[in-house]
């Protein structure tokens, strides 16, 4: 099980990196989180939702993703309150202290899920979730070692270096441990370190003398790595050619599935701009509304930040405006939450650009979907991806839905086309993931010539890149003995 010291110091990235060194070596492994909280989520071939980064672990180990690698998932709508979904399925709202009682609850499927995977594989690598050290929290882990100590699993535990303060930040983690849980950790990993390895030896020899405990390896900070966020928004992207494409995408404060726009990060041709509270939108060729967890209240803080004006002017200079799942219900006439599923009960005025009405029902759409996409000017072209959502949309007319999506029951229009073609939305998360749908959004954006990359392949070269780091500077052979002829040091 790989624990951090912090949020965002490695662990998704060092698991994905594991679980691709072991299955390229042809050992059979699953990723395995017992309990994520992220916007970031992905849908499994049968229907269920997981958090994004054990999707991308999966792929890392050339397997499809089940609900069994992340059987618990928190979805936050309000600061104080998330969705709560177990093996799939949404099953309720709470509050974070109405969750704190229901943890007991949740361990016996947690515990179940990861007994499937072990009787499926080889091995299965755990990530862990904040930090193991959270005082407060202690008490109803199911996340850390409250995990980690039923289960009866190792432990290493990861830090970021980049931050500051690595030292104190694992000797202190390890020092609020309890005597069984400081017994179970086998090491130590440093991350995303730069520079001279000789002048870091020795604080590393004061952490292994003051703990015990080795350091398994220093990983490098590797520059342009780009894989799937967990939730965290990064403007890292690729080098741009000469007058690329000006993408912009105002940041929601519950922004969902923004991994919807990592192809546009990694497009030669394209500039992606994420515009945070406070700051105007600039001018672009492209406005994206992204999803959203809180469609209703984010659309109220759209307007708070006065980008709809912004919008409005963007339009009537010829932009083009998309809206993806939540973003394409702001986009219509009207929101409606009759039962409050997504905070108080009412309804809202949307912006008027597309002629539908979204009223939000209890069973929340969960499927992967390919169709076919059909924009002004542009011939049809495949797409695909997925759907989380809990709006009914009406009001879409087929004959000018952008996609028709195939379903065992016949052709399914989805979304609509407005204010004399300018305007788009859909359901569809990972509509710019198809390089040919991309190339076409593009075209109608304004681009000429596009490039389009390949994500799949992008996605396994970057893999392949983390896991030829790993073999280098990690001590694999210390974690697995009984494998250590696979581990030959690249």
């Amino acid at each position: 099980m790989v624990q951090g010291t912090t949020s965002d110091a490695g662990k998704s990235v060092l698991v994905a990196g594991l679980c691709r060194v072991l299955a390229r070596k042809g050992i059979s492994v699953a990723p395995f989180k017992p309990q994520n909280m992220a916007l970031n989520s992905a849908v499994t071939q049968d229907g269920g939702e997981i958090g994004r980064a054990q999707a991308v672990q999966a792929f890392a180990c050339g397997i499809e993703p089940t609900v069994d690698m992340n059987p618990v998932l928190l979805k936050p709508n309000t600061d104080t309150g998330a969705q709560v979904i177990v093996q799939g399925k949404a099953v309720q709202d709470m509050d974070a202290i109405g969750y704190q009682g229901y943890q007991r609850f949740v361990l016996p499927p947690i515990l179940e899920s990861f007994s499937r995977l072990q009787q499926q594989f080889g091995t299965v690598l755990i990530e862990g979730a904040g930090s193991p050290a959270e005082i407060n929290l202690r008490e109803n882990d199911v996340a850390n070692m409250g995990f980690a100590e039923p289960a009866d699993v190792p432990v290493i535990i990861v830090a970021d270096i980049d931050r500051g303060g690595v030292f104190a930040h694992l000797y202190g983690t390890l020092a609020l441990l309890s005597e069984s849980e400081q017994a179970r950790v086998q090491g130590f990993v440093i991350n995303r370190f730069r520079g001279d390895l000789s002048l870091l030896q020795s604080g590393l020899d004061w952490l292994e003398a003051k703990t015990g405990k080795p350091v398994l390896g220093v990983l490098p900070y590797l520059h342009g790595l780009m894989l799937e966020a967990e939730d965290a928004i990064t403007d890292a992207q690729v080098d741009k050619a000469d007058n690329p494409l000006q993408v912009v995408v105002p940041v929601l404060t519950r922004i969902s599935n923004h991994t919807d726009f990592d192809v546009l990060r990694m497009h030669p041709q394209v500039n992606v701009h994420f515009i945070g509270k406070g700051q105007p939108l600039p001018p672009a060729d492209l406005i994206v509304l992204p999803g959203s967890k809180s469609v209703r209240s984010d659309l109220a803080y759209l307007r708070e930040q006065g980008w709809d004006k912004q919008i409005e002017r963007h339009l009537r200079l010829g932009g083009k405006v998309v809206g993806i799942c939540g973003g394409y219900q702001m986009l219509g006439d009207m929101i409606s939450d009759p039962t409050g599923l997504e905070g108080e009960a009412g309804e809202s005025q949307g912006l008027g650009y597309l002629p539908v009405q979204t009223v939000l029902a209890p069973e929340k759409q969960l499927k992967r979907s390919h169709g076919l996409l059909i924009l002004p000017g542009e011939a049809a072209v495949p797409v695909r991806g997925y759907e989380i959502h809990a709006g009914v949309t009406s009001g879409v007319d087929g004959a000018t839905a952008p996609v028709t999506l195939e379903t065992p029951e016949g052709p399914v229009a989805d979304g609509a086309i407005g204010l004399s073609g300018q305007v788009f939305g859909t359901y569809l998360h990972g509509v710019f993931d198809e390089p040919a749908a991309c190339d076409a959004i593009l075209r109608w954006a304004g681009l000429t010539a596009c490039q389009t990359p390949d994500m799949e392949k992008l996605k396994a070269a970057h893999l392949e890149r983390l896991a030829d780091a790993i073999e280098t500077h990690l001590d694999l052979a210390a974690l697995w003995p009984e494998w250590a002829s696979y581990f030959q040091r690249l």
